[in-house]
């Protein structure tokens, strides 16, 4: 390590296999095995979590039923148990605590864990990696997938590589030929918009975005062209945040064909609503501003915000007050592409802290 670099952190990610629906089907037996969706119903609704049989036929978060039916007619719906998912992530993170203080979850599901401290001197960031996924399986019942590497970009994109029940490190050395083999829209904060403007590019692959000189990124995505010449050559310095809070969580969506009609309108928020309110309740978030956002068929945005005294608590209440922000924009000859709603007024991050090297992955 030369000098004024900063030093080598040990990073894991752990990421729960299909959470919520893993839930269920531990605690139901005649649930296992078949594909399951959690949220949502055979008539209306989002699904929340599919189990992997689910996710085989297609099936995803975020999806509404009626479409997870058309590709899964088998497809049982259970009713989401949210107090019992913090329950089990409250255990989850009991074992977290035992190999590290330096916790930041993403969600009631995942979470990043800086180990470089080696509090058991079990000789490796792999070795604690593995004892943490046994000791939720002894615990839970469940399933864990980890990555492990040197920096958190790199810990969260190897999680995902052995999915489910597995492990994935990835050293230094090999940091940067690794994110060069991946497709860009796996890379966390490459949504499925930029993913096609990248393709539009001919940037389909890491190698592909670490060839284009950051004048070009700059050029195409201003601000966000530093975070994407740092990813494509394995390079990320941030730092695991301990109990880091989200500022902001939500949905959008944009529509095939623009919608117009107030009541289209009003049933298209409601999904968006479904969508943004599993997602909240995921991160166990709680604020006090929503924040609707709307873009118009000439690609002109607005957001309209409103703040309450006292926290949203429920789905019904953050929809509600969506619907009113919508109203009050109402009618929109032109059309409306575009639809988002967001949950904000949460409390800021904590500060920054350095990560010690010693040992290795």
């Amino acid at each position: 390590m030369a000098d004024g670099d900063p030093p080598q952190r040990k990073i894991i990610h752990i990421d729960m296999d299909a959470f919520y629906a893993s839930v269920e089907q531990r605690d139901d037996p005649a649930l296992r095995g078949k594909p399951v969706a959690v949220g949502g119903s055979r008539a209306r609704g989002v699904v929340a979590a599919a189990s992997y049989e689910a996710r085989s036929h297609g099936v995803r978060s975020a999806m509404p039923s009626v479409t997870a039916i058309r590709r899964c007619p088998a497809l049982v719906f259970v009713p989401p148990r949210f107090d019992v998912y913090r329950a089990v992530s409250q255990q989850i993170r009991a074992v977290f605590a035992d190999y590290t203080d330096a916790i930041e979850p993403l969600s009631l599901d995942e979470a990043y864990l800086d180990v470089t401290e080696d509090r058991h001197a079990l000789g490796s960031a792999k070795a604690i990696a593995e004892q943490i996924r046994a000791r939720i399986r002894t615990d839970t019942g469940l399933t864990a997938s980890a990555g492990v590497s040197y920096n958190k970009f790199i810990a969260k994109l190897a999680s995902d590589q052995n999915k489910p029940d597995g492990i994935c490190v990835i050293p230094p050395h090999k940091g940067a030929a690794f994110v060069a083999s991946l497709p860009v829209k796996r890379f966390h904060g490459v949504g499925p918009v930029t993913a096609r403007k990248m393709e539009s590019l001919g940037i389909l692959s890491g190698a592909d975005l670490r060839d284009r000189p950051f004048a070009f990124l700059q050029a195409h995505f201003g601000s966000y062209a530093g975070y994407l010449y740092g990813a494509a050559r394995g390079i990320d310095h941030r730092p695991v945040r301990a109990d880091r809070p989200s500022k902001s969580v939500g949905a959008e969506r944009t529509f095939e064909t623009n919608l117009s009609d107030p009541a289209d309108l009003q049933v298209a928020l409601a999904r968006v609503a479904d969508a943004a309110w599993v997602r909240i309740d995921r991160s166990n978030a709680r604020g006090r501003t929503i924040t609707l956002k709307l873009r118009h068929a000439d690609f002109r945005t607005i957001t309209r915000a409103r703040s309450l005294a006292a926290p949203v608590t429920d789905r019904a209440a953050f929809l509600d007050i969506g619907l009113d922000l919508l109203a009050a924009q109402l009618p929109i000859p032109d059309g409306v592409r575009l639809l988002g709603l967001t949950l904000s007024g949460i409390s800021g991050d904590p500060p920054e802290e350095e990560a010690q090297p010693s040992l290795p992955l």
